[in-house]
């Protein structure tokens, strides 16, 4: 099928408006060096919802957004692109503004029997001075409830902790999400075109693999070989697999996933539609690891929006 996908005008959309703008940068510039080494003719642009001059120009076969968060990966850019016919890499509008809203993609994948963590959300009206999460404990998560790349996310150990937190982020995003803490091992599974990649162990030097140990730290180690028993491994690729497919994502995501060690089991904690492509980023880590280099991954995700053209 590679051999004959021919070489297409592709525009390569990265910065974008959100709080991992930096990350988004690198990342296209990655992509559209790829694209452009596998005979690509390639077109990188910045675009925000009140500049899409980007999508203006010509000739383009399809689109390779390669943004983050808001307005990039929560269906914004999506629902434009689908009105334009335009083809681009990536899961529709639909399933984007799904799998960004922690709340409701938790909410999916609790009715599938999807094991993840218990959660509760907090916006600014519901905050008081003598806030505590409802059936939750400590420690628990605290993070933004549509936001990626562990932005103003943070462990917390009591109710104090947690109300400052809560005090300092809510207002700079609407709604917080806390969410159960797992012990036990951090795993991610990449997915691509609906099958998953081998399972990567996250072991950061920090205290959680936070926006720092993503794409900062060079101390972050990554393994193929994990000290869990193969059951354990299989069910956390099957819960991947099924929370792409809940969520109805198409060509690319990567799902994240704790391992409680207590339970032996696997907890799902988010799926991310367009994880990142630089140095540090984990869905290439792993589809190199299974043979696919970084060029012919970017290459075959574009055959990807050329078959699935809406």
């Amino acid at each position: 099928m590679e051999d004959s996908f021919q070489p297409c005008d592709i525009t390569v959309l990265c910065g974008g408006i959100s709080a991992e703008r930096e990350v988004s940068l690198k990342s296209g510039a990655g992509v559209a060096a790829a694209l452009t080494r596998k005979g690509h003719r390639v077109f990188t642009a910045d675009i925000g919802p009140d500049n899409l001059s980007a999508l203006n120009h010509r000739p383009c076969d399809l689109v390779f957004p390669v943004l983050h968060g808001e307005f990039g990966e929560d269906g914004g850019l999506q629902t434009i692109l689908e009105s334009r016919g335009i083809p681009f890499v990536g899961s529709t509008a639909a399933a984007s503004r799904l799998a960004m809203d922690k709340q409701a993609a938790k909410t999916v994948l609790h009715r599938a029997g999807i094991p993840t963590p218990a959660w509760q959300v907090v916006g600014r009206g519901d905050f008081t001075p003598a806030w505590e999460p409802a059936g939750i404990g400590f420690p628990c998560i605290i993070k933004p409830a549509s936001e990626g790349s562990s932005v103003a996310c943070k462990i917390c150990h009591s109710a104090q902790e947690a109300r400052d937190h809560l005090a300092d982020t809510l207002g700079r995003y609407s709604t917080m999400l806390i969410e159960a803490y797992i012990q036990g091992p951090e795993l991610t599974v990449g997915i691509l075109d609906g099958k998953a990649l081998p399972i990567i162990e996250i072991r950061p030097k920090t205290q959680f693999y936070d926006y720092q140990a993503k794409y900062i730290r060079d101390d972050t180690e990554y393994n193929f070989q994990i000290d869990l028993p193969q059951e354990i491994l299989r069910r956390t690729a099957a819960a991947a697999i099924q929370t792409y497919s809940q969520v109805g994502a198409r060509h690319l995501a990567r799902v994240d996933v704790m391992v409680s060690l207590r339970e032996q089991a696997p907890y799902v904690l988010e799926i991310n539609t367009l994880p990142g492509f630089t140095g540090h980023s984990l869905l290439p880590k792993a589809a190199a690891h299974s043979g696919l280099d970084f060029d012919s991954l970017c290459h075959r995700l574009a055959q990807m929006a050329v078959r699935d053209r809406i």
